[in-house]
């Protein structure tokens, strides 16, 4: 008999403006979706189930996703190991590169959505993923069940990999905030060309830069060019964490909120390089680090380590201030 797990993701989008966005060529928009309400139209790619663009309906049509979208790393988070590669097993995971069946859809009344379905033959697991939009809402809820074939539990390696890209991701124009805490730069990779200085513990938001001094990690600074990542730890006194794009200029705010005890870490991946390719990543894991056995076996910075078998529930909303 198989193990399940089921969880609920949500993401908002609100804001109004007049700024122009080219929509996507008519390539990049074959094997799509798109669900909407009378507040947001959300564009999925059924590779992977990912979510491609979200845009106010009658509003800013400025999407704050990055090419890549918002994908689900599962199972498995970062490069694979030796032994896994040698099984084939891609990066971040087989759902990201597997085709999803859509099962069902309601196009119409107050609840719209589409549940999709992803076998994953190398994980022997199922994931089923329902995403819905309430009228009224500016808000997406995704609902997902994963299902395991084995007859033992074990842990499984599951981020919600949320990546923004300009034109939204604009140096100096937009504020990323989280209610963090303690904070680590990853180690240093070969090619690495990041300015953080590499396994270092900081307070969030002012991390140590490597030349010395500080950086503040809530902005994207303008004219400079590196690769960073770090994984800071959510406030354990709440019971919810979130994580906010904000863009005062274009009056849009774009966010996630998650359950603090499913995900104690957010991770912030940091490519800037000054043109289209740029990105930001606001990403929930499973554990603080891609594939860290010492984060799956022992704490980081007096938490819990962020370790789940096949019987987690994720959470995240965000809504406008009523």
């Amino acid at each position: 008999m198989g193990i399940v797990c089921k969880g609920l993701v949500a993401l908002a989008l609100l804001g109004t403006g007049l700024f122009a966005q080219p929509a996507p060529s008519a390539g990049a928009m074959q094997s799509t979706i798109v669900l909407s309400n009378d507040k947001l139209e959300l564009t999925i790619g059924l590779n992977g189930a990912r979510f491609l663009r979200l845009l106010v309906r009658g509003g800013e049509p400025l999407s704050p996703l990055a090419a890549m979208g918002h994908f689900l790393a599962l199972d498995g988070f970062g490069t694979p190991s030796e032994a896994e590669r040698a099984a084939a097993m891609p990066g971040h995971g087989e759902a990201n590169r597997t085709t999803a069946r859509v099962l069902s859809s309601q196009e119409a009344g107050p609840v719209r959505s589409v549940t999709m379905q992803l076998t994953l033959p190398l994980a022997q697991e199922t994931l089923t993923r329902t995403v819905e939009m309430v009228e009224g809402e500016n808000v997406v809820y995704v609902t997902s069940e994963l299902e395991s074939a084995l007859a033992i539990d074990r842990p499984v390696s599951w981020a919600e990999h949320a990546t923004l890209g300009p034109p939204y991701l604009e140096p100096g124009k937009i504020t990323v905030d989280m209610p963090a805490t303690r904070c680590r730069v990853r180690a240093q990779k070969a090619g690495s060309t990041g300015k953080l200085a590499y396994l270092k513990d900081f307070d969030w938001p002012m991390a140590p830069l490597t030349k010395g001094g500080l950086l503040n990690l809530l902005t994207v600074p303008v004219g400079e060019t590196s690769l960073d990542l770090a994984s800071c730890l959510i406030d354990p006194a709440r019971t919810f964490g979130y994580v906010t794009a904000f863009r005062p200029d274009r009056h849009l705010l774009f966010g996630y909120v998650f359950r603090r005890g499913d995900y104690p870490w957010l991770m912030s991946w940091m490519h800037y390089t000054g043109d289209a390719r740029a990105a930001r990543g606001m990403r929930q894991p499973t554990s603080g680090y891609r594939r860290n056995p010492r984060c799956l076996r022992a704490s980081c910075f007096a938490s819990p380590a962020s370790r789940r078998t096949l019987a987690i529930s994720v959470m995240s909303s965000w809504r406008a201030a009523t």
